[in-house]
């Protein structure tokens, strides 16, 4: 099971590394990681997604918690939450294949932000499903280069 974390971090040099740095002792990869300032701008939101790991999970918070750098966690897999990563992809196009590219850019709500003579760039933001369905179909037309952000997340509703 995907589960995704979210960190309330002091934003001061290290703090993600030290945070990181648990999982890393664990042996335990991140299927995603993202952190940027909060609306308090001494706090940043590190977002963590993670496949499996269940057992281990409840012993990681807590040895986050305990962290001087850390202010909350919050195992948002067990809530209603809303995620979301933006993905820029370049594309190889040809005057054949542009049409093609432009529908699915259409039916992803998908926008194109650059174009050159072989090439269009283009941004989708959704979640990670919806990023991963929009690769796929890019990927026969030739994907030159791909960037994602990474997963960034929060509870649904008034709670913060």
């Amino acid at each position: 099971m995907k589960h995704t974390l979210s960190v309330l971090v002091k934003n001061r040099a290290g703090a993600v590394a030290e945070a990181t740095d648990v999982f890393r002792r664990r042996g335990i990869s991140f299927r995603s990681i993202s952190c940027a300032e909060t609306e308090d701008f001494d706090v940043s939101r590190l977002v963590l997604t993670v496949e499996d790991h269940e057992a281990e999970l409840e012993a990681i918070a807590d040895e986050l918690r305990a962290q001087d750098v850390v202010a909350t966690v919050e195992d948002l897999s067990r809530r209603d939450f809303v995620d979301r990563e933006l993905v820029l992809v370049k594309v190889d196009v040809t005057r054949e294949t542009t049409t093609q590219i432009m529908q699915v850019c259409e039916v992803f709500r998908a926008s194109v932000i650059g174009m050159g003579q072989e090439t269009m760039t283009v941004e989708m933001t959704g979640d990670t499903q919806k990023v991963d369905g929009f690769i796929r179909m890019l990927r026969p037309f030739g994907i030159r280069s791909l960037a994602r952000t990474g997963v960034v997340a929060m509870k649904r509703g008034d709670d913060d």
